[in-house]
């Protein structure tokens, strides 16, 4: 993981400086318990921004996992016509990204909900009316966090970074809970980590609801993100599949 490149800028007000990082085209505040986004992050986003150009009028975005809002707010900053929700589970997370969105004067586009995975678009109205969802979810496993990724725990929150036992937990729940809220032909996009493209290619198959998946490969020519659709005679809840 190469973290992107960050800087502190001084507040005017005399309080403390406020560290800050690039990423696609926005700068976003950081804060010390919350992810620092990934320069192979925006591969993700500049994928996702990809697909939404040949999009004809608004395009509903979901950014599963947000963090700071990194890809919530370059996919918006990006691409005009979307209206973006962003969902995270903690309380700091949530603020930074709020604070991130208002950063950047979006809030007409951007809205950030709080809870676990899906359950925060509760009553937002988004199921079945979703056209992508970018997520970059925490996969690695947490034995390697005892050992050699250790390293990372000493800078950012364990819960940004375990995967559980094998490091695609959040991803079979984003798998499997997505297809209720992509509309039909509706894109997911998710990041992995190195080595995990045939998780991520037998969970999408098990879903049963998906077409064929392709991946996106980094500047080293390694897979890092899937890019799949729903399959466009699928219903919301992923019930009634043609046979």
């Amino acid at each position: 993981m190469q973290q992107g490149h960050d800087h502190l800028r001084g507040n005017r007000a005399g309080g403390p400086s406020v560290r800050l990082v690039r990423f696609m085209d926005v700068e976003l505040e950081l804060a010390p318990d919350v992810l620092v986004p990934r320069e192979e992050t925006e591969l993700l986003g500049r994928r996702a921004a990809a697909i939404l150009r040949d999009y004809a009028g608004q395009a509903t975005v979901v950014d599963m996992c947000c963090g700071s809002g990194n890809l919530a707010l370059g996919i918006a900053a990006d691409i005009p016509s979307a209206r973006v929700w962003g969902a995270d589970l903690t309380d700091s997370t949530v603020a930074l990204a709020r604070r991130n969105v208002e950063r950047l004067a979006l809030e007409e586009r951007v809205t950030i909900r709080q809870g676990d995975l899906f359950a925060a678009l509760e009553g937002a109205g988004l199921e079945g009316a979703v056209d992508l969802i970018v997520c970059n979810p925490p996969y690695i496993s947490t034995s390697r966090l005892e050992t050699d990724s250790a390293h990372l725990l000493a800078t950012e929150p364990r819960e940004a970074f375990d995967g559980g036992p094998y490091g695609i937990s959040i991803h079979q729940r984003l798998v499997r809970d997505a297809i209720a809220f992509l509309k039909p032909g509706g894109w997911l996009l998710f990041e992995f980590g190195e080595g995990q493209e045939r998780q991520a290619a037998a969970l999408l198959a098990r879903a049963k609801a998906y077409d064929v998946v392709t991946f996106a490969t980094d500047a080293t020519g390694k897979p890092r993100v899937a890019l799949v659709q729903k399959r466009a005679n699928e219903s919301p809840a992923g019930e009634g599949r043609a046979r």
